[in-house]
């Protein structure tokens, strides 16, 4: 048998431990050229522009 723990750990102490596992945003920025958010140092999923020039093409919705 391996070791045990000598006495229960409350909910307390356990909670306190588990502090720093969360789950933080993304943090987005506007773009530049279309003005949606997006993630910072990637190519807009919108427009398909990174640093102020077209990356790749992107279709637009007709509606």
């Amino acid at each position: 048998m391996g070791p045990l723990p000598k006495r229960k750990m409350s909910k307390s102490r356990r909670d306190k431990r588990r502090s720093h596992d969360h789950l933080t945003p993304r943090h987005l920025v506007m773009c530049e050229e279309c003005g949606e958010y997006k993630p910072a140092h990637e190519v807009c999923p919108h427009c398909g522009s990174y640093r102020g020039r077209e990356v790749i093409s992107v279709k637009k919705d007709e509606e």
